[in-house]
C-alpha cells in the first residue's frame, strides 16, 4: 500500500539529533521559594534556589513569552507563590527532560526583562534568581526576537535539551511480523494538562499511569509490542510524539488524555480522529487547547516544508485517515455497554498530535477530570485495568479485521 511504501522515505529526513556528549549529572537544583509583585507596567519575580542556578533567557512571539531555561530543577514552592499577576497572564514552570527545566512567562502585553541576575542569599541559604520585567511595544518586542538572546552566562539549557534523547524510550525488541503500537501519555513536565476537580490531580499523572497499564496489557498479547512515547514526567512536543511513533515503525498511535470542561456534569470517554474540519464545537475547542501544548512549554512551532506536506497529503493521508476511523470504531464497539461515553463519542478535529501521515492514530479522552465521578474512575486501578483490557480487545479486532486484509 502507498502508506507502507512511503514510511521509509518520510522518516528518513526526520532523525532526532544524537545524544549530547556532555550533560550535567549533579542532583537537581531545588527552587524552594518564590514571590511576585508588580503591576501592568512593571513586575518583579524572585525565586530562591538551594545553590547558584545557571540560566538563559529567550523571547518567543505569538503569544509574547519570556522563557527562562535552567538545569534540572525541582520546584518545591506552592503554586500560589508564583501565580500570574502584573505583566503576566500565565506562568508555567517544570521539567523539560532529565537535564533541564523551564519557566515560561506569558505576557498580557509585550514585555522584556530589564534585569535578570543571580544574587547570593545574605543569610547563606543559597542563591536567588531576580527577574524584573517592564512593558514595551510590539515593535520593540519584535526587535528582541531578532537579536536573540542574552544571558549572564555562556550557557543555554535549551540547546542541551534539544540534543538529548536519553529520556525517550525505545520499544521492546520486536520480531518480524510484530504489530508495534505507540502509547502516548498526554502532557508531561512543564505541561501539567487539566487539574482534577476534587483531588487536584494533574492530567499528566493520570495519562502516564494509564499509558503504563495499557502498554503492559498489550505486551501480554503474542505478536503485539507496545511502547511509551514518554515513561516519566518529561515534556515532549507534539511533533516529537509523532516522530517517536514513526521512527519506531508504529502501526498504531494512541494518545491518552483526560480533559476538563466548564460543564461539570458531562462525563464519559470520547474517541477523536483527525480531520481538517471539526465535527462540532466541543471537538474544535479541545483541539485548540491540545494544540497549545507546545506554546505552554515555550516551544516554537516549526512548519513542515511545503513539498513534504504535499507528498504526505497526496500519497498517504487519506488512507491513514480511513484506518484511524476503523480503529476508533473498534474502540467504541469494545466500550459498548462496558464503559460510559459522551453523546456522539466518535468526533474529529485538527489535532496536531494525530498528524502522522503514515500511522493510524486516535486521541482517547478517558474521561473528564472536571467531573467528580469520572475523576474517581480515572484514579482507580481496577478501572484502568478494565479499560486496558477493552482497548486491547479493540486493537486485536482492528489488527485482524483491517491489517490482515491488506492494511
Amino acid at each position: 500500500m502507498v502508506r507502507r511504501l512511503m514510511t521509509a522515505v518520510l522518516v528518513a529526513g526526520c532523525i532526532l539529533p544524537d545524544v549530547a556528549s556532555s550533560v550535567e549529572t549533579r542532583d537537581p537544583l531545588l527552587a524552594y521559594g518564590a514571590r511576585i509583585i508588580g503591576d501592568d507596567a512593571r513586575t518583579r519575580i524572585v525565586i530562591d534556589f538551594d545553590r547558584e542556578p545557571r540560566f538563559s533567557v529567550h523571547y518567543i512571539a505569538n503569544p509574547e513569552r519570556i522563557v527562562i531555561d535552567l538545569p534540572a530543577t525541582a520546584f518545591g514552592f506552592p503554586g500560589k507563590d508564583l501565580a500570574a499577576r502584573g505583566l503576566f497572564r500565565d506562568i508555567r514552570y517544570g521539567k523539560m527532560d532529565e537535564e533541564s527545566a523551564r519557566i515560561v512567562l506569558t505576557a498580557a502585553q509585550p514585555a522584556k526583562l530589564s534585569l535578570a541576575k543571580v544574587q547570593a542569599d545574605e543569610a547563606g541559604k543559597g542563591h536567588r534568581l531576580v527577574l524584573e520585567a517592564e512593558m514595551i511595544d510590539k515593535q520593540a518586542f519584535a526587535e528582541l526576537i531578532k537579536t536573540q538572546s542574552w544571558s549572564d552566562r555562556p550557557w543555554n539549557a535549551r540547546e542541551a535539551a534539544t540534543q538529548t534523547t536519553s529520556a525517550i524510550p525505545a520499544p521492546a525488541k520486536t520480531a518480524p511480523g510484530d504489530f508495534v503500537i505507540a502509547v502516548d501519555a498526554g502532557h508531561g513536565g512543564i505541561d501539567t494538562g487539566a487539574i482534577g476537580v476534587d483531588t487536584k490531580t494533574e492530567e499528566k499523572q493520570v495519562t502516564l499511569a494509564f499509558a503504563k497499564a495499557l502498554a503492559d496489557r498489550l505486551n501480554k498479547e503474542p505478536g503485539i509490542k507496545a511502547f511509551l512515547t514518554r515513561n516519566d514526567d518529561e515534556f515532549l512536543s507534539l511533533s516529537q510524539r509523532v516522530l517517536i511513533a514513526r521512527q519506531n515503525h508504529a502501526g498504531l498511535f494512541i494518545s491518552l488524555h483526560a480533559d476538563t470542561l466548564k460543564q461539570k456534569d458531562i462525563r464519559g470517554a470520547t474517541v477523536y480522529t483527525i480531520s481538517d474540519k471539526a465535527s462540532d464545537k466541543l471537538a474544535a475547542d479541545l483541539a485548540e487547547r491540545e494544540n497549545l501544548s507546545d506554546q505552554i512549554a515555550g516551544k516554537e512551532t516549526v512548519a513542515e516544508p511545503p513539498e513534504v506536506a504535499d507528498i504526505l497529503l497526496d500519497l498517504t493521508r487519506r488512507e491513514t485517515q480511513a484506518f484511524s476511523i476503523s480503529l476508533a470504531e473498534s474502540v467504541l464497539n469494545s466500550f459498548k455497554d462496558q464503559v460510559g461515553t459522551i453523546n456522539n463519542p466518535h468526533r474529529h478535529a485538527g489535532f496536531r498530535v494525530l498528524q502522522a501521515p503514515d500511522v493510524p492514530s486516535i486521541l482517547l479522552e478517558l474521561g473528564f477530570l472536571s467531573n467528580a465521578e469520572d475523576e474517581k474512575l480515572l484514579l482507580d486501578e481496577s478501572w484502568r485495568g478494565k479499560m486496558a483490557d477493552l482497548l486491547t480487545d479493540a486493537v486485536k479486532r482492528y489488527r485482524s479485521g483491517v491489517v490482515a486484509n491488506g492494511g
